[in-house]
């Protein structure tokens, strides 16, 4: 990897982003935000799933009133995940008539596109940064490549056309979003935030445009930035085209703050786009969130689907447990697990991998040996139940013996 790009330290609750602190995961809830319980309750697990830092929408005036009370309710199960207002069109106005959503909130995102017209939209921004700077909180100038200042657009259109530039339609909006947003931040700067305050994003939804985008704006600007595809997508889609982008630019050292934003199936989970997030950054060897787990991927020596159904139940129970392991164990996030299918690469991934199981493939003896940090340990049989159950007691063995224990907080501390 190259040197990371050196950007300003900006401080969000108790989370620090830029500055070379390691890098942030954060996500957004889909909730209706004056829905204070079912807000809260998304709230806590995108937290405990790993996200270091939650959003949610402010767009009306009960979604401005309820933002205290959810903050309220976050402090009190023992989240301390700082609280994100993403405000659009109006947040010069809710700010103003809600001052204690203004203050229980750890950060505010203003999208200079849709601030306002013309002299009104320096004000309204100017208003919303007032309100930041009187309650000492950061703000994240959001460029989205869907809702650009079509003034500025328009203007450097005419520009192109006028001096015969010779660029395309694309590259004028890139130049545009780059230019809206250190033009803001110099606004910004006008009305008294300091440069300590103020994280960037330049948001589209195409991978190759991103990478130019966000390349460009780490050679204008030392604010930190908040990477990340504006839709990224669902599923696999939207995982592959985040990571493509987003893998390239932080390899580059450029990125301080993601968020992978996928499109949930309709009554999924919102946490995959937490997850997805950990698993870039842990990939990459820039953060370790959970333990990973090694799968075979199956082929024709594989006819059982034992050692798949085994692996999505252990990737699974791993994220049950790790709000709970990582409050006792001291870098339980780094152990590597494998479930592996038959005998071709089984003993050599298991033994790789601090604890690991390799399954009979086809025609094999029906056994399963188990490796612990590169010696055979045992050897399982039974079904699959049977199976599950004994690797999962050896699991949490492993845990609890080879982790040291965290001291316990002082009483009436909350957990971060």
């Amino acid at each position: 990897m190259t040197h990371r790009h050196q950007t300003h330290a900006v401080k969000v609750g108790h989370v620090h982003v830029g500055g070379g602190a390691p890098i942030v995961i954060q996500s957004m809830t889909n909730t209706d935000t004056a829905d204070i319980g079912s807000t809260v309750h998304q709230c806590l697990e995108l937290a405990a799933a790993g996200s270091e830092m939650v959003r949610v929408t402010v767009n009306i005036p009960e979604a401005a009133a309820a933002v205290a009370e959810i903050k309220k309710r976050m402090l009190d199960a023992g989240c301390e995940a700082p609280l994100i207002g993403d405000f659009h069109y109006n947040g010069h106005v809710l700010l103003t008539k809600y001052p204690e959503c203004a203050r229980a909130l750890d950060k505010y995102r203003v999208n200079p596109g849709n601030v306002g017209a013309g002299k009104r939209r320096d004000e309204q921004f100017a208003t919303i940064c007032g309100v930041a700077r009187d309650n000492a909180k950061p703000v994240r100038i959001g460029v989205n490549g869907g809702s650009l200042n079509q003034e500025l657009v328009m203007r450097k259109m005419q520009e192109n056309t006028d001096r015969n530039l010779g660029l395309s339609s694309e590259e004028i909006i890139n130049e545009c979003m780059v230019l809206s947003a250190v033009e803001s931040t110099e606004l910004a700067l006008q009305c008294g935030l300091r440069e300590d305050q103020i994280i960037i994003s330049c948001k589209v939804s195409r991978p190759l445009h991103l990478i130019t985008v966000y390349r460009t704006l780490a050679e204008r600007t030392r604010q930190p930035l908040h990477l990340g595809l504006t839709e990224a997508g669902m599923g696999m889609k939207g995982a592959i085209w985040s990571s493509t982008a987003m893998g390239i630019l932080l390899n580059e050292g450029i990125g301080d703050t993601i968020r992978i934003s996928l499109t949930p199936r309709v009554g999924g989970d919102r946490r995959e786009e937490v997850y997805a997030g950990c698993e870039l950054l842990q990939a990459l060897g820039l953060r370790a969130f959970a333990p990973s787990v090694t799968a075979c991927p199956g082929c024709g020596r594989t006819t059982s689907t034992t050692f798949q159904q085994l692996a999505e139940r252990i990737q699974s129970y791993v994220r049950e447990k790790m709000p709970e392991w990582k409050q006792q164990y001291e870098g339980v996030e780094s152990m590597t697990l494998a479930v592996m299918g038959c005998i071709v690469n089984g003993p050599g991934e298991s033994r790789a991998a601090n604890i690991g199981i390799s399954l009979p493939g086809t025609g094999e003896a029906p056994s399963c040996p188990v490796y612990i940090d590169g010696q055979h340990f045992t050897t399982l049989r039974g079904t699959y139940d049977d199976l599950a159950a004994q690797f999962q007691a050896l699991v949490d063995d492993y845990v609890a013996n080879k982790y040291s224990r965290r001291e316990a907080a002082p009483a009436g501390a909350r957990a971060s």
